[in-house]
């Protein structure tokens, strides 16, 4: 059951899909079937594409840390009672 990848002539939205067996797949936007098939590129992982999601999944984390400080710092003086 692989995973391609499409774009609707219709409407032009790019999507994936799980195709099963005999199923026709169907643009979620539309619900066109006149679709074309894309070629789906592999993924390359080395040891410098690791390092760069990481740095990235750091400052997410780091950010979303300083929000949830801010968020509960911010609830707690509404909230002084």
């Amino acid at each position: 059951m692989p995973i391609y990848e499409y774009r609707c002539e219709a409407c032009e939205h790019e999507f994936e899909t799980l195709v099963r067996g005999q199923d026709e797949p169907e643009c979620p936007s539309c619900q066109s079937q006149e679709l074309e098939r894309l070629l789906s590129l592999p993924r390359v992982h080395s040891s410098t594409t690791k390092a760069q999601s990481m740095r990235a999944a750091k400052k997410r984390d780091k950010a979303q840390a300083t929000q949830r400080a801010i968020t509960q710092h911010e609830y707690e003086q509404a909230h002084d009672d």
